[in-house]
């Protein structure tokens, strides 16, 4: 079994001067429910290499006992300093590809063509797809077999706009995640804000809000089974 993980090579917050990047929990959870799992994980990133970790899921408040194992693991540091190039990776050989979440993937996988690519082929392989939080935002351009959004008329979720509204960013971000799955015509449902919320669909998987990561794998592992 392998998984491709990838993450944001983001790290700042729009104008804000402020840092961003992925968020560490909705890394580390997934991360140890596939390691648990037996799944050979690839670490990949627009830029490669060590990917940033937005400083406030590094906070003493955010921790989980994912992060803290995280923390105690070496060879997982190790994993992730040394992600490779998502444009030297293609879909084939793995099983199932994973987006975690964090503001940075607003930024710069939304937007990102060999991020759109592997998304695509994995969808034309009838393999599965996750994303949990803003990684949601990996679906804004991607099309399915059909040359519609890949998310149209399909059962979706993400970080809500009233999440977002809670966090202060409403006004930083270049979109927000509920309203770009709503206008690429997904079915958005969500369940109360920082409560876990995991929605499947096929074999399109997607986690509302950090809370929701673990949850999320869980699901992609099902489909894999």
């Amino acid at each position: 079994m392998k998984i491709l993980m990838v993450l944001t090579s983001h790290d700042v917050m729009g104008n804000t001067g402020k840092k961003t990047g992925f968020w560490l929990e909705e890394f580390a959870a997934p991360y140890y429910v596939f390691k648990n799992a037996g799944a050979d994980i690839t670490l990949a990133s627009p830029m490669g290499g060590q990917p940033p970790i937005d400083p406030s899921s590094d906070s003493v408040e955010a921790q989980t006992d994912d992060t803290q194992r995280f923390k105690g693991d070496v060879e997982a540091q190790k994993h992730l300093a040394a992600t490779v190039k998502l444009s030297e990776v293609t879909e084939k050989g793995f099983d199932a590809i994973f987006y975690p979440g964090g503001h940075g993937p607003l930024w710069d996988l939304a937007e990102d063509v060999d991020s759109k690519r592997l998304i695509e082929a994995f969808t034309a392989a009838d393999l599965p797809i996750g994303a949990v939080c803003h990684a949601s935002a990996v679906f804004r351009h991607t099309q399915g077999k059909d040359g519609k959004p890949l998310v149209s008329g399909r059962r979706v979720t993400g970080f809500t706009n009233t999440e977002e509204e809670a966090v202060g960013l409403t006004n930083v971000v270049p979109f927000l995640v509920e309203d770009m799955l709503k206008a690429n015509g997904g079915n958005y449902a969500k369940g109360p804000d920082w409560a876990s919320f995991v929605l499947r669909d096929g074999k399109l998987v997607t986690g509302q809000n950090p809370a929701s990561s673990a949850a999320a794998a869980h699901e992609v592992l099902t489909l894999l089974k």
